[in-house]
This record gives C-alpha cells, sequence and structure tokens, in this order.
C-alpha cells in the first residue's frame, strides 16, 4: 500500500488538488484499506458496492462524507491505478439540502462580548466582517492587511484563487487595537500559533466558538462557519447584490450564494402566507 499511496500523493499534487483534498482523499484511502485488510489492486468492483453499502449501514455517514469517500476511490481506481471500470456502477449519494445556521445582529454581538482576550475577539469579527473560511482565517497574513486600500487579501483560498474583501474601519481598528495588546507581535502570519511558526489550528478556533457560543448562552449550533453564513445573510438582508456577495465569499457558482435568500429574514417576510388572505372571523 506505501507504495501506492505514494504514487496517489504524486497524482494529487501534479493535479493541484489543494493540501485540505489530498488528506481527506488518503484517509479515506486508509479507511477502505483497512475494512477489506487487503491491497486495493486486488480488490473488485464488488468490493467497492460493498464499502458503499457499510459507509451507509453500518456506519451511518452523512452524505457528503461518503461522496468524498468515493471520490477518493474514483480518483484512486481511475488516475492512480488505471483500472477500466465501469464508474456508473459507484454511484454518489444524493445531497440532502440543508440550509445554513444564521445567527441574529445581537447574536453576534453576545458571542463577541463573550469573549475576553483580544486575539479571539479579532478573531472573531475577521470571520463575520468579511465572510472568509476558517482556513482563510487562519493563513492571513500581517502583509494582507492593506489599511491605505482599506482591502484584505486572501491568497489561495478554496479552489487556489485569490480574492480581496472589504476591510471595514471597526475590523482595522480592532486587528489594531488586538496586535498592540500582543506582547509577541505577529510578524508573518496575522493570528499565529506558538512561536509565529506556523498559524494556529482550526481545531482551537472551534474550540475557542464554541466556549463563546456556551458563555453567551446561544442555543444555536455555531461553528466558526456560522459567522460566514451570518456575514452573508446579513448582507442580503442590508440590501447588497447577490453577485457581490459571490464574490466576496469566493462562491464559484451564484446557485451556492442563492441559498442565503431561503434564511434572509425580509425574503420571507415580505413572502405572502395564504392563511392571512382567509377570513376566518
Amino acid at each position: 500500500m506505501g507504495i501506492i499511496k505514494e504514487r496517489m500523493k504524486q497524482d494529487m499534487e501534479i493535479r493541484g488538488l489543494s493540501e485540505n483534498t489530498q488528506e481527506a482523499y488518503l484517509n479515506c484511502i486508509k479507511q477502505f484499506v483497512k475494512y477489506f485488510m487487503t491491497s486495493p489492486d486486488q480488490l473488485t468492483l464488488e468490493d467497492i458496492h460493498t464499502y458503499q453499502v457499510f459507509l451507509i449501514r453500518d456506519r451511518k455517514v452523512a452524505g457528503n462524507t461518503f461522496n468524498q469517500h468515493i471520490s477518493a476511490l474514483k480518483f484512486l481506481y481511475g488516475v492512480t491505478l488505471k483500472q477500466k471500470l465501469n464508474f456508473t456502477l459507484i454511484p454518489f449519494h444524493k445531497r440532502s439540502i440543508k440550509l445554513p445556521v444564521v445567527l441574529s445582529r445581537e447574536e453576534v454581538v453576545e458571542l463577541y462580548k463573550a469573549v475576553s482576550y483580544l486575539k479571539h475577539k479579532a478573531m472573531i469579527l475577521t470571520l463575520y466582517s468579511t465572510g472568509i473560511r476558517v482556513s482563510e482565517l487562519l493563513h492571513l497574513k500581517v502583509a494582507d492587511i492593506d489599511s491605505k486600500r482599506m482591502q484584505i487579501r486572501i491568497e489561495q483560498g478554496k479552489g487556489r484563487k485569490d480574492r480581496y474583501v472589504r476591510l471595514s474601519e471597526k475590523l482595522l481598528e480592532k486587528l489594531r487595537l488586538y496586535w498592540s495588546s500582543e506582547k509577541r507581535k505577529p510578524k508573518t502570519w496575522l493570528f499565529p500559533g506558538y512561536r509565529d511558526i506556523a498559524p494556529l489550528c482550526s481545531s482551537s478556533v472551534e474550540k475557542m466558538v464554541q466556549k463563546a457560543r456556551e458563555n453567551a448562552c446561544i442555543q444555536k449550533h455555531v461553528t466558526p462557519h456560522t459567522m460566514r453564513h451570518s456575514c452573508a445573510t446579513h448582507m442580503l438582508e442590508a440590501g447588497e447584490d447577490l453577485r457581490k456577495i459571490q464574490l466576496m465569499l469566493g462562491h464559484r457558482s451564484l446557485r451556492t450564494t442563492a441559498k442565503y435568500l431561503h434564511v434572509a429574514s425580509n425574503y420571507i417576510a415580505t413572502t405572502n402566507n395564504t392563511l392571512d388572505t382567509l377570513d376566518l372571523d
């Protein structure tokens, strides 16, 4: 398996797959091999079908997780092992449509006030103000903050694409306050981990947000990504153009951004309710 793993990693690097995708695919294949305890080049299409059933019935994985496993298997057999399998017999799971959890503006303030460390406050505000992903937040560099043009450079975000987002006056003020409060000034990474050698890990941000949610007594399921959803929804409710929101979030398709129409309160409130047209008296 070691040779196959290395070749698959090389194939993914050649095709420019992100580090996160590479890690996820390799982890999926590791689980696949562990299930059969056999080298994947010795397994058949029927074995893959058996594994699909196992994922659904026994592990009860979510649709997105299931599809990630299938994408990894198709890459392994189609690209690395160059096996001419009938991939139509290795179907993806139908994706369920789930609307994002969105905080109210008041809840965003409560979450912000629930943390005391200025670094954590700055991180929450950056996530909410810019709508960036947590991976993009962690890879922000001090040099990415352009206070003259009032922009933040997002370098090699999802899909390996660069983009710029607006830097608000309030966020700039809070970032400067955070920076000046640090004994060890951030030099490379805006939110560094240990000794500025590397950025913080995503699990640290997850734990910080969960702690803030608990302290703020917010009942909703809140993650760092919730700030992205809340940012986009609040912009839409404020009358911002959907296309501008798409560019800011870095969505490839406008259809992805359009999901916020389903949770924006102003769009829901202006929808006529048929019950209100009935004379019940």
